[in-house]
């Protein structure tokens, strides 16, 4: 089987992958999900004038010239207007968010009024008619689109909604990525290894990389090197209603490697399998019915780098989101090889010189050192047959934070 060039097994993983159907859910739940629907206003804001400032509610005819004697008739608090009416040469104190009693036009702010005592006051500076008064329907008014589909709903998204008098919103379903791990070698953290025995490590990258784009991870543990194992948990990722089933490792060649059968077994039917990128060269991609499945390498960096470049544009896709690999021009510090038929993900520190990026490799790349890789802020992107190169040459990263 000819191996896949990355952006075309790109683009038949994400071919026809659609947001997920929504779902409603109140506010406090919402933040970080994105908008299925627009958003209209279900009332304006706001809803009356409504005074800026704290002070007097006059008629601006009456402060025109200064100093201004005036007689106080009433009190304004946010939440309770004062009911009767503003008449020549007139005030009724008020405080920010209360309405504008009828009869007046502007707000003298208190610092420019001298109380007189007595229910008097004297206004010392002149104001313009309408100053200090948010008019109705400043913000928004009833009917408005305020948000549009697919908005991710931020801190100001959420204040907004709320605002406009929705208690609940229509978001785009959360995407269920199941993961599962495969190898009699591997034992949760925390365990006593065996002399042949090594830690599991690449669920919680898996699941970390699922999560940094909105979707939720159902860690189902590690299956043993038998196909009964596998499929066991497999059953149960269907079960749990997942829309995605990640298994980490037994996607090669191998006598133990096993995945390609249980999930054939298990009617998927395969999109690809091994593309020409290094790492990551033993990735696979099939549907189980409405289920996408993604074998990723057993290599922790290869199942990270390609939980990067294929995992989370797909959950993003289905979680309705946007989004964009980051990739910047950058030279070279160090010199590179000349590359073969593969593309080559290389980890590499990038950092600021000259008013731009120099993105140095690391000089041991073993898919197996997951140190380099969090030491890593890119990862130089060198396209297949691409000719060696010297340090000052130019380059592509892929930046990774």
């Amino acid at each position: 089987m000819a191996l896949v060039p990355v952006a075309e097994a790109l683009e038949r993983l994400l071919d026809g992958a659609a947001p997920l159907a929504s779902e409603s859910v109140p506010l406090f739940e919402a933040v970080d999900r994105v908008l299925a629907e627009p958003l209209v206003a279900l009332r304006t804001q706001p809803p009356f004038n409504a005074s800026a400032m704290d002070g007097y509610a006059v008629r601006a005819a009456d402060v025109a010239s200064v100093p201004s004697k005036l007689s106080v008739i009433g009190m304004a608090p946010a939440g309770r207007g004062f009911e009767g009416s503003v008449g020549e040469r007139q005030a009724v104190r008020i405080f920010t968010g209360a309405p504008l009693p009828d009869g007046a036009d502007t707000i003298v702010i208190q610092e420019n009024v001298r109380n007189l005592g007595g229910g008097s006051i004297e206004v010392i500076e002149p104001t313009a008619e309408w100053r200090n008064i948010r008019r109705i329907g400043l913000d928004f008014s009833k009917g408005d689109v305020l948000l549009e589909s697919g908005r991710l709903l931020d801190a100001a998204a959420l204040s907004l909604t709320a605002s406009a008098n929705h208690p609940r919103v229509n978001v785009v379903k959360r995407p269920l990525v199941a993961i599962i791990a495969t190898g009699d070698e591997l034992l949760p953290p925390g365990s006593d290894l065996g002399p042949d025995q090594i830690i599991s490590s690449n669920a919680y990258g898996v699941a970390a990389a699922a999560q940094s784009v909105g979707a939720r991870a159902l860690d189902l543990g590690i299956a043993a090197d038998r196909k009964d194992a596998i499929a066991a948990l497999v059953k149960e990722a269907v079960a749990a209603g997942a829309d995605v089933i990640v298994t980490l490792g037994g996607a090669s060649v191998g006598d133990h490697d096993l995945i390609h059968d249980v999930l054939t077994g298990e009617g998927m039917t395969l999109g690809f399998w091994k593309i020409a990128m290094r790492p990551g060269k033993p990735l696979m991609f099939g549907r189980l019915g409405a289920i996408r499945c993604i074998g990723l390498p057993g290599n922790p960096v290869a199942s990270l780098v390609c939980s990067q470049l294929f995992l989370k544009p797909l959950l993003a896709r289905l979680g309705g989101r946007n989004h964009r690999q980051d990739i910047r021009p950058a030279r070279l510090g160090a010199a590179m090889l000349a590359n073969d038929l593969r593309q080559d993900y290389v980890r590499a520190v990038v950092r600021e010189d000259d008013g731009g990026l120099m993105a140095t490799p690391f000089s041991i790349q073993d898919s197996s050192m997951l140190r380099t890789l969090a030491d890593a802020n890119g990862l130089i992107v060198r396209m297949p047959f691409a000719p060696a190169s010297a340090a000052g040459d130019s380059c592509s990263v892929l930046m990774l934070r």
